[in-house]
């Protein structure tokens, strides 16, 4: 789908304009997106695995639930559109904890030039991993792994190139530490 989009300076400040997703895509315009990262009360964080009909990085494991905050849409807003479009869940503004905004700025040999400021949430998963159901145009699969296994796909993220996504390893850590802080 191809939505319209704030457009932001480098500094993520919106500019009062907004653009087609492709248009930003391939001109690199700056722009938010939202980023859930699910856990759990038992110390597992959610990871989904990214379609294989995705143009970046498909297959990878990556963060829970992410997107585009759409024009005029609030971070927290899109989080929950987000979160019901790509695994079927229900949750409230007040579910979200915020972490930060995290830059990410990335050219793929496939033309995207994706100037991203990932507004970045954890919130804790209340149900079970099967009561979930992924959007397979952008969920492949979804698993719960502990902690300490995150922390051990993150530190051999190199030699585990086709597992996360490796560009994102200091991002990965940054959550895995404000997820240690639960």
């Amino acid at each position: 789908m191809d939505e319209l989009i704030d457009i932001t300076d480098k500094h993520g400040n919106l500019l009062g304009k907004s653009e087609l997703k492709s248009v930003v895509h391939l001109k690199g315009y700056y722009h938010h997106t939202s980023h859930v990262w699910f856990y759990t009360k038992n110390g597992e964080v959610l990871l989904s695995q990214r379609s294989a009909k995705k143009s970046i990085c498909p297959l990878l494991w990556d963060v829970s639930v992410a997107g585009h905050i759409d024009s005029g849409e609030t971070a927290k807003q899109a989080a929950i559109r987000e979160t019901k479009e790509e695994i079927d869940l229900n949750i409230q503004e007040n579910d979200l904890y915020k972490i930060g905004v995290f830059e990410c700025f990335q050219s793929y040999n496939n033309g995207i030039i994706d100037n991203e400021f990932h507004n970045t949430f954890i919130s804790e998963l209340k149900i079970p991993l099967s009561q979930l159901t992924p959007q397979h145009e952008e969920v492949e699969a979804l698993k719960l792994i502990t902690l300490d296994e995150f922390a051990s796909l993150i530190l051999n993220i190199a030699a585990n190139n086709n597992h996360l996504v490796s560009s994102n390893k200091s991002y990965y850590e940054f959550v895995l530490q404000e997820l240690k802080k639960l």
